[in-house]
């Protein structure tokens, strides 16, 4: 490819006039809608978007792009490269397009898709022959701690790219806004089934442990920094009103400002699950269904350059309240590696829900798609200026690495991510290596988020083990026994596995 990932090209043209990219999405604006509706028409949940990924990668290979699907092991994930005329930097405008369960796109992301495809295609098509790459990433699976950008980077995906841009759609506009670190649990109750009404004392409810548990969680609540968020629901209850529950299964998050403040809330709760078994004697699984998503990392050069170009657009915008409730994305993972903007533009009234069917209603109205518009100008702008001007790309750079000096956020080892074990009556997690996924249940191996890379270095995901402890049940006498080590550390002590992606 032409990009050489350090930026240093020396084939460096003259980024396109604001006008110029204007005419070419007055032009692009038609198939921008049509792919926004046709997407929006067709709601895929994570890693199942393969109509999304035909529309999208269909129009980027019209456009000259060169399409490289599936990439990464994920199947609906693709890469479309524009290659330069000469070597320079290589810079990625990122799409989503996965929607969710029951409320379809009120996410929005039909809108991100179609918008960020437009900015790209905008940007080759005002500037021909720009130096370096210029490329669209399409990064499925970020709904329901999904981390497509987590395992696409961490598959090399992202390597060489110089720095990455999206938009978001809301309810107001934004040029950088703080996301909380999020840890994707899953708590599974196994108990003992008997007939509910006959016989209950020969059985013990797993659902009666989900429910302390849940419980043990909102008496927790005043106790818990006001940064933080625990929720959840119960995904699996029983079967039968009339068979107690052997197996119940809490699916949640716990949500703070960094992966650090996650990790020791995640600590607590473990104790909470643990104590709820033993009160039930029950036990207790303890896993993460995905991987920790990050804090996000906004950098502040090219949130500027973006803001000043919608603003000249007649689009109010600054930078969101630091302390404005937020809610997480794997991009926080990409931006702990490189200079990422990830920009809000209102395209719903002002105090319409996100994750809500008002929020997908409003996806597909004229407004939402004149305010995508704007963004993919906006976009287009940072991306043919980071191609032709090294000044602006070495400004980007260098925020970003002052903002990975030490002691920032989760940019550090021990930043998050939970073990994934079995505890019951005094619940116990060992400690040592190597750990195994759920089997059959969706869950993924205890994981982390992405940390800053060491040049050349291979992707390491550290396990933690998985133990098994079975509770005093129907007065027989508890046994204990773990795959690689003694039961002897407590549910705080289970140690933190750290998920390093390499750029």
């Amino acid at each position: 490819m032409s990009g050489n990932g350090n930026g240093n090209g020396t084939g460096i043209g003259t980024a396109p006039t604001l006008q110029a990219l204007t005419a070419e999405l007055a032009v692009l604006r038609p198939r921008m809608e049509e792919v926004s509706r046709s997407i929006h028409a067709r709601p895929e949940l994570k890693f199942a978007e393969f109509h999304a990924q035909d529309v999208l990668t269909g129009w980027l290979a019209e456009s000259g792009f060169v399409v490289e699907a599936p990439v990464g092991g994920v199947e609906t994930a693709f890469v479309a490269v524009h290659e330069g005329t000469d070597p320079g930097p290589y810079v990625a405008v990122l799409v989503e397009y996965d929607a969710l369960p029951g409320v379809g796109h009120g996410c929005g992301h039909n809108l991100i898709a179609a918008g960020g495809a437009a900015a790209a295609i905008a940007a080759v098509r005002a500037l021909p022959d720009h130096p370096g790459t210029i490329a669209v990433i399409g990064t499925p699976g970020e709904e329901m701690g999904g981390a497509g950008k987590v395992l696409l980077a961490e598959a090399g995906v992202f390597a060489g790219v110089d720095a990455a841009v999206m938009f978001h759609p809301a309810d107001r506009s934004m040029t950088t806004q703080h996301a909380l670190a999020a840890a994707h649990l899953r708590a599974e109750f196994t108990g003992v089934s008997a007939h509910a009404a006959k016989s209950p004392w020969e059985g013990r409810s797993a659902l009666a442990g989900a429910q302390l548990f849940l419980n043990a969680l909102d008496s927790m609540r005043q106790f818990m920094p006001p940064t933080a968020r625990v929720h959840g629901v119960v995904s699996d209850g029983g079967q039968a009103p009339n068979v107690v529950p052997a197996r119940a299964v809490v699916d949640f998050y716990v949500r703070d400002s960094t992966a650090v403040s996650v990790g020791a809330l995640v600590a607590r709760v473990r104790k909470a699950a643990g104590g709820a078994a033993y009160a039930t004697e029950t036990t207790v699984r303890f896993s993460e269904t995905g991987p920790l998503y990050a804090e996000r990392r906004n950098n502040a050069v090219l949130a500027a350059r973006f803001g000043a170009t919608v603003r000249a657009l007649g689009l109010e915008i600054g930078p969101g309240a630091p302390d404005s409730p937020a809610g997480s994305s794997d991009i926080g993972n990409l931006s702990q590696l490189m200079p990422v903007i990830h920009p809000y533009i209102q395209t719903a009234a002002l105090g319409t829900p996100s994750h809500s069917t008002a929020m997908s209603e409003a996806g597909v109205r004229r407004f939402a798609h004149e305010r995508t518009r704007i963004a993919a100008i906006g976009l287009a702008r940072v991306v043919t200026d980071l191609v032709t001007e090294p000044e602006f790309l070495e400004a980007a750079r260098s925020e970003f690495a002052a903002a990975s000096g030490p002691g920032a956020g989760s940019d550090r080892p021990g930043a998050g991510g939970v073990g994934s074990d079995r505890l019951g009556a005094g619940g116990t997690a060992p400690s040592g290596p190597g750990t195994r996924p759920g089997s059959g249940s969706g869950e993924r191996p205890a994981q982390a988020p992405g940390l800053r890379p060491a040049p050349g270095q291979s992707p390491v995901a550290a396990r933690t083990p998985d133990a098994t402890t079975t509770a005093p049940t129907a007065g027989k006498t508890a046994t204990a026994h773990t795959a690689d080590a003694p039961a002897t550390a407590s549910t705080a002590d289970a140690p933190i596995a750290a998920r390093t992606l390499r750029a």
